[in-house]
Protein backbone atom coordinates (compact mmCIF):
# COMPACT_ATOMS: atom_id res chain seq x y z
CA UNK A 1 0.00 0.00 0.00
CA UNK A 2 1.25 3.17 -1.00
CA UNK A 3 -0.12 6.58 -0.49
CA UNK A 4 2.20 8.58 -3.30
CA UNK A 5 -0.58 9.46 -5.27
CA UNK A 6 -2.89 10.67 -2.15
CA UNK A 7 0.24 13.03 -1.00
CA UNK A 8 0.89 14.52 -4.54
CA UNK A 9 -2.69 15.34 -4.36
CA UNK A 10 -3.23 16.85 -1.10
CA UNK A 11 0.06 19.29 -1.83
CA UNK A 12 -1.66 19.80 -5.26
CA UNK A 13 -4.71 21.29 -3.95
CA UNK A 14 -3.42 22.60 -1.03
CA UNK A 15 -1.03 24.69 -3.80
CA UNK A 16 -4.35 26.08 -5.99
CA UNK A 17 -5.79 26.65 -2.57
CA UNK A 18 -2.66 28.92 -1.26
CA UNK A 19 -2.97 31.40 -4.76
CA UNK A 20 -6.61 31.03 -4.51
CA UNK A 21 -6.80 32.16 -1.49
CA UNK A 22 -3.27 35.05 -1.68
CA UNK A 23 -5.55 36.40 -4.89
CA UNK A 24 -8.66 36.27 -3.41
CA UNK A 25 -10.38 34.65 -6.72
CA UNK A 26 -12.77 31.92 -5.79
CA UNK A 27 -12.42 30.63 -2.27
CA UNK A 28 -10.85 33.86 -0.94
CA UNK A 29 -13.20 35.98 -2.65
CA UNK A 30 -16.93 34.58 -1.37
CA UNK A 31 -16.10 30.84 0.86
CA UNK A 32 -19.97 29.89 1.12
CA UNK A 33 -20.68 30.03 -2.40
CA UNK A 34 -17.18 28.83 -3.75
CA UNK A 35 -17.62 25.71 -1.45
CA UNK A 36 -21.44 25.02 -2.33
CA UNK A 37 -20.01 25.19 -6.20
CA UNK A 38 -17.18 23.02 -5.56
CA UNK A 39 -19.88 20.57 -3.64
CA UNK A 40 -21.86 20.58 -6.43
CA UNK A 41 -19.29 20.24 -8.80
CA UNK A 42 -18.34 17.13 -7.02
CA UNK A 43 -20.97 15.52 -6.53
CA UNK A 44 -21.72 15.72 -10.13
CA UNK A 45 -18.57 14.11 -11.23
CA UNK A 46 -19.02 11.39 -8.65
CA UNK A 47 -22.58 10.75 -10.53
CA UNK A 48 -20.52 10.56 -13.72
CA UNK A 49 -18.14 8.40 -12.29
CA UNK A 50 -21.34 6.11 -10.58
CA UNK A 51 -22.51 5.99 -14.20
CA UNK A 52 -19.75 5.24 -16.08
CA UNK A 53 -18.76 2.52 -13.93
CA UNK A 54 -22.05 1.20 -13.73
CA UNK A 55 -21.70 0.55 -17.40
CA UNK A 56 -18.69 -0.54 -17.35
CA UNK A 57 -16.81 1.78 -18.82
CA UNK A 58 -14.49 3.33 -15.88
CA UNK A 59 -13.00 0.99 -14.26
CA UNK A 60 -9.62 1.19 -11.78
CA UNK A 61 -6.43 0.68 -12.88
CA UNK A 62 -4.09 -1.16 -10.68
CA UNK A 63 -0.81 0.87 -9.95
CA UNK A 64 1.54 0.94 -7.06
CA UNK A 65 1.31 4.45 -6.46
CA UNK A 66 -2.22 4.27 -5.16
CA UNK A 67 -3.05 3.38 -1.65
CA UNK A 68 -5.77 0.86 -2.93
CA UNK A 69 -8.34 1.35 -0.23
CA UNK A 70 -11.68 1.43 -2.64
CA UNK A 71 -14.67 3.76 -1.44
CA UNK A 72 -16.70 1.55 -3.78
CA UNK A 73 -16.36 -0.81 -6.25
CA UNK A 74 -13.99 0.33 -8.88
CA UNK A 75 -13.84 3.78 -6.55
CA UNK A 76 -10.55 4.46 -5.23
CA UNK A 77 -10.24 6.43 -2.21
CA UNK A 78 -8.28 9.21 -4.56
CA UNK A 79 -10.69 9.84 -7.11
CA UNK A 80 -13.22 12.05 -4.58
CA UNK A 81 -10.11 14.36 -3.94
CA UNK A 82 -8.88 14.27 -7.62
CA UNK A 83 -12.27 15.68 -8.37
CA UNK A 84 -12.33 18.20 -5.85
CA UNK A 85 -8.77 19.49 -7.13
CA UNK A 86 -10.01 19.34 -10.44
CA UNK A 87 -12.99 22.06 -9.74
CA UNK A 88 -10.90 24.22 -7.59
CA UNK A 89 -8.04 24.15 -9.85
CA UNK A 90 -11.12 24.80 -12.34
CA UNK A 91 -12.64 27.96 -10.82
CA UNK A 92 -9.18 29.30 -9.51
CA UNK A 93 -8.21 29.29 -12.91
CA UNK A 94 -11.53 30.90 -14.73
CA UNK A 95 -11.70 33.22 -11.54
CA UNK A 96 -7.70 34.10 -12.53
CA UNK A 97 -8.48 34.71 -16.26
CA UNK A 98 -11.31 36.90 -15.56
CA UNK A 99 -9.39 39.35 -13.11
CA UNK A 100 -6.67 39.40 -15.52
CA UNK A 101 -9.15 40.32 -19.05
CA UNK A 102 -11.23 42.55 -16.54
CA UNK A 103 -8.10 44.43 -15.98
CA UNK A 104 -7.03 44.43 -19.19
CA UNK A 105 -10.36 46.01 -20.37
CA UNK A 106 -10.30 48.67 -17.68
CA UNK A 107 -8.82 52.42 -18.63
CA UNK A 108 -5.45 53.45 -17.36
Amino acid sequence: MNALYLMLLLVSLAGTVVVDLRHRLFLGRDPLRAAIVLGIGVAFLLLWDAAGIALGIFFRGENPYSTGVLLAPELPLEEPLFLLFLCQLTMTLACGIQRALDHRRSPR
